[in-house]
């Protein structure tokens, strides 16, 4: 055991429960504590291999719960890689008698992405997008998003139909699987109006690609008792006029409810058929490997308004009047909504003092040309003319805005619908998200009939929906753990289900499609005769019943209330959170160990286990490496969560309990004697790397890996190739007369020098250079060694270390700076995120003050903005490709980076998978399986073409692409000196990294 090995008990919930463990209902029984049982580990490690089988407790309990209000524990994972994987997972399963349900992102909000026996998760391997036809079709794989496939198909110019509000995290899998739409699809820009060709895995395990015109005479040589049976059914329903006209009338409004019966009236042969049923099927019919869709043009030109109303019926409407304007949404939202979205960062903070009964509409026209644009604005003013609106607050303007900014801050609260209003619920509560259509004409009165029936019920619940398609969302907050609770739960869905069918005749799932909770109301909606042709055709498809069971299709009247989820009290900063998953995308360990969802998943069920829990034990064993020590730190899963939820915060807080006093005190002790710990260290990076020449350095690696064990390798550093050589050691000399700003190096360019071959100036030379030739002097302060910007300890939770360098460096910054009467630019992207913003909470009362007079900024953007538009550039690279570093995300200044990377090359290609590369912090040397993991999409597209120059905006985080890509990355200062550098100066030339 390493001599500093962390101790788990460290991290056991101080506060969990002791109540017996029947007072909570989903508490993962002792029995699974050894995870998987035997022999369907086993089984499935032989047929599979054991890197596909997930078996541990703590990856079942991560895999339970999903955006929706249920929870089922899996009995194991299977990570399928291929088409092969699943058709022997399948075949598996109908040999031995077991149920199957594929998940992949776990956006639903209905369980359709949760099982009780096998679980495959099919978002790992599964991403991908080729754009076909010049952008007019685009050939998807299901476990891409769908902001990675916009982000591909916006170059050309088109954009998918779908546009569901969670695209950041939800993919297409899902999308297709449930015909999900969002906030413009309404009927007509759906997948099932949109999916040109799908290619699917039966349960049976045959393989159908819709596209190929021999499909119909293979299927039919393969499962002929499944093509006959397909036709009779079309027969049938086309012999009964009465049936064939109700069919058609559920689809006049938007309805996900059961399965897609007009499939058998629009498809003419089996193929067909089942092309068309596949789109709704929620995972029932078969397993989607790869979608074809036709696209739509990417209108850019917008025009939006965010309209005030008095009441959530006057809003509703207005709705027909912008529709017939030719707004292509109409979105509505009601006061609790708009309240709650204040916890979304750019929302308005007035807004927190609306009326309740205050409702409001955001409206959009979308067009492709300016003549278009003012059609429409003409045609909204005359809507607005004759509107009684309403401004409560001072920062209502209701009017149209074509400022990208505002458009995309309504678009923000609008989106945090589910999030922020569930984030801002009761503790403790469980939260369930329903949604569903009426007629839109009669949009106002289901308003009205909503609020009625929330009221009677007891439930103070948020409505907001596209209005624009008579679909409507609520939010209900419950206790799933308070049985009279749940009650209340079932008596209002029981009313609303009646009141949505019997008074409307509507849709009882919109575009949720129709999950665990409306399952027992399927034949409310759809009545006897239709419901009956459903259970007839999942038989046909699926006889053995091995495909996600109950999850559609369920005869049980109470089984909306089985499984429902509690949610356990946990730390302040993740306590909100609903398990929407929205942080999943984003998060560098997604596919190494866990997500931010998956880490707070796990901390609740350590939360609902009692004293002495064998299962406890076992998920605390585990959560050290899974989920404190390979979480990158880098917090951007909080700028995609809409309640801003920082794992990465509480992670470092747990880093923090793991410490011994002993390693507290050593760790402040490094940081108030940093000037010799940063000399020894910038020796030790040249005797390491001169020695790594000589001996080679896997030699070096396993020197380094031996003192890993020894000690812990979560303190020592591996050493890697891609490791640079020493900083020289003086720094640029310069003056302080004159400067017009302050230069701060930092540490790591101070300790790192430039990637092997690199010629020309450091970093240090090269940005003094670009000040002086822009006639803004820099001066570096004599001082500057043996302070940094505190990262070093806040990344690795030792508070006292932090504490004392970051009050060290505010206090020198204050005086440097001259009290704030110069800017200190600081020329690493992590540390002017440090000294800018992350060191605040560890400042005295004093130095708070000294801070707030400071102005931080990046080195990049001050180039952007100062010195830019002061130098000539000479010359430029043809191509570079560029990695935005995760602090000028949270910083907000990405477009500056990219704007001094195009002044430097004539093409700026930014990756459409380019995340966090796990090295700002310290991870990526710590764990190098981190970084691997963390960058293998992006790297792809990297090494899939030739640049000229590969730039970044951070030391490390150049090491760390490095490593990656086998590319030298560089800053984006250093190509800027050498396009702006006076004289003769040859291309870059293309540098390939140590290997």
């Amino acid at each position: 055991m390493p001599l500093l090995e962390p101790k788990p008990q460290a991290l056991r919930p101080s506060g969990r429960r002791t109540e017996s463990p029947d007072t909570v209902p989903d508490r993962v029984p002792d029995r699974l504590a050894d995870g998987t049982p035997q022999p369907l580990r086993g089984e499935l490690t032989a047929l599979l291999g054991a890197e596909k089988v997930l078996w541990k407790v703590s990856d079942l309990v991560r895999y339970a719960s999903d955006a929706s209000p249920y929870r089922f524990v899996p009995q194991v994972v299977v990570v399928a890689e291929d088409i092969d994987d699943v058709s022997a997972v399948l075949s598996y399963a109908h040999g031995k008698g077991r149920e199957v349900v594929f998940r992949a992102a776990g956006t639903s909000l209905n369980g359709q992405a949760q099982g009780e026996d096998i679980l495959v998760d099919v978002r790992r391997h599964w991403a991908g997008v080729e754009v076909l036809d010049g952008g007019a079709r685009a050939r998807i794989r299901p476990g891409t998003t769908v902001a990675r496939a916009n982000a591909a198909l916006a170059r050309h110019g088109r954009v998918l139909g779908p546009d569901p509000a969670s695209a950041l995290a939800c993919t297409i899998g899902g999308v297709v699987a449930n015909n999900a739409s969002g906030m413009t699809a309404g009927t007509t820009r759906n997948s099932y109006r949109t999916v040109a060709s799908l290619t699917f895995v039966l349960p049976s395990g045959t393989v159908v690609d819709t596209s190929d015109p021999r499909a119909d005479d293979d299927l039919a040589h393969a499962e002929p008792r499944l093509c006959a049976g397909l036709l009779a059914l079309k027969a049938e329903i086309e012999a009964d006029p009465e049936l064939t006209a109700r069919i058609r009338a559920k689809y006049t409004i938007k309805n996900t409810n059961g399965y897609r019966l007009d499939a058998f009236l629009d498809g003419s042969t089996p193929v067909e058929i089942l092309r068309g049923l596949m789109v709704g099927s929620q995972g029932t019919f078969g397993f989607l490997s790869e979608v074809v869709f036709d696209t739509l043009p990417l209108e850019r030109l917008l025009s939006t308004a965010l309209l005030f109303f008095p009441t959530l019926p006057a809003a509703a409407a207005a709705v027909p009047l912008f529709n017939e304007a030719g707004a292509l949404a109409v979105e509505l939202i009601d006061g609790n909504t708009l309240r709650a979205s204040v916890s979304v960062a750019g929302v308005p903070a007035d807004w927190a003092a609306l009326p309740k009964e205050t409702a409001a509409l955001l409206v959009e026209f979308r067009a492709a040309d300016e003549a278009g644009r003012e059609a429409y604005e003409e045609a909204a003013a005359l809507v607005l003319a004759g509107l009684d609106l309403v401004a409560p607050v001072a920062s209502v303007t209701n009017a149209f805005t074509r400022d990208a900014e505002a458009i995309a801050g309504y678009w923000k609260a609008r989106k945090a619908f589910v999030t922020a209003v569930g984030g801002s619920r009761p503790a403790g509560t469980t939260l369930i998200t329903e949604d569903f259509a009426v007629p839109p004409p009669r949009l106002a009165e289901a308003c009205e009939a909503l609020l009625a029936l929330q009221e009677t019920h007891g439930f103070d619940a948020a409505v907001a929906g596209h209005a624009a398609h008579g679909n409507l969302h609520f939010l209900l907050a419950f206790d799933a753990a308070e049985p009279s609770d749940v009650e209340r739960y079932a008596a209002f869905m029981a009313d609303f289900c009646h009141l949505t069918v019997e008074r409307f005749d509507g849709s009882l799932k919109a575009e949720h499609a129709t999950g665990r909770n409306i399952a027992p109301f399927l034949e409310l909606e759809w009545g006897p005769r239709a419901t009956e042709l459903m259970w007839r055709t999942k038989q046909l498809i699926d006889p053995d019943g091995v495909l996600a069971p109950r999850i559609v299709l369920d005869r049980d009247p109470r089984a909306h209330l089985r499984g429902l989820k509690t949610i356990p009290k946990v730390e302040r900063i993740a306590d909100p959170c609903i398990e929407c998953g929205f942080c999943e995308p984003t998060c560098p360990s997604r596919d190494l160990t866990t997500t931010p969802r998956q880490r707070i998943v796990l901390r609740r069920e350590m939360m609902r286990q009692g004293a002495g829990s064998p299962v406890q034990d076992a998920l605390l064993d585990a959560y050290g490496y899974d989920a404190v020590d390979t979480c990158a730190g880098d917090s951007t899963c909080a700028l995609d969560c809409p309640v801003g939820i920082d794992t990465g915060a509480l992670m470092k807080h747990f880093r923090h309990l793991r410490h011994s006093p002993r390693e507290e005190r050593a760790a402040a002790l490094t940081a108030r004697h940093f000037k010799a710990v940063e000399a020894s260290a910038r020796l030790a990076v040249a005797a390491a790397r001169a020695l790594g020449d000589r001996v080679g350095d896997r030699a070096l690696a396993r020197v380094t890996g031996l003192a890993r064990r020894a000690v812990r390798p979560d303190l020592v550093p591996e050493w890697l190739p891609e490791i640079p050589g020493a900083a020289a050691r003086a720094l640029p000399r310069t003056r302080r007369v004159g400067a017009s700003a302050v230069y701060y190096p930092a540490c790591v360019n101070r300790i790192f020098g430039e990637p092997e071959g690199h010629r020309g100036p450091s970093l240090p030379q090269a940005v003094v250079a670009l000040a002086t030739r822009a006639g803004k002097p820099v001066w570096i302060p004599e001082d500057v060694r043996g302070t940094c910007c505190a990262t070093i300890w806040h990344s690795k939770g030792y508070e006292l270390g932090n504490a004392v360098m970051a009050n060290r460096i505010v206090e020198a910054a204050w005086g440097w700076t001259a009290g704030g009467t110069l800017p200190l630019v600081v020329d690493a992207s992590s540390c002017t995120l440090g000294i800018a913003r992350e060191v605040v909470p560890y400042l005295t009362a004093d130095n708070r003050e000294l801070h707030a007079a400071l102005t931080v900024v990046d080195s990049v953007v001050w180039a952007a903005d100062e010195l830019l538009p002061e130098l000539t550039v000479l010359r430029r690279a043809r191509s570079a490709v560029l990695h935005p570093t995760c602090s000028l995300r949270h910083l907000g200044d990405e477009a500056r980076l990219r704007a001094v990377a195009e002044a430097c090359a004539e093409e700026v290609v930014v990756p459409d998978d380019a995340g966090c590369c796990v090295f700002a912090g310290d991870r990526g040397m710590l764990h190098q399986e981190l970084t691997g993991a963390a960058t293998a999409r992006e790297a792809a597209e990297v090494t899939g073409r030739h640049f000229d120059a590969h730039l970044s905006a951070n030391r490390m985080c150049e090491i760390g692409m490095e490593r990656a890509t086998g590319r030298a990355y560089v800053s984006v200062l250093l190509e800027l000196e050498r396009a702006t550098r006076p004289g003769p100066c040859g291309a870059p030339e293309p540098r390939t990294g140590r290997r």
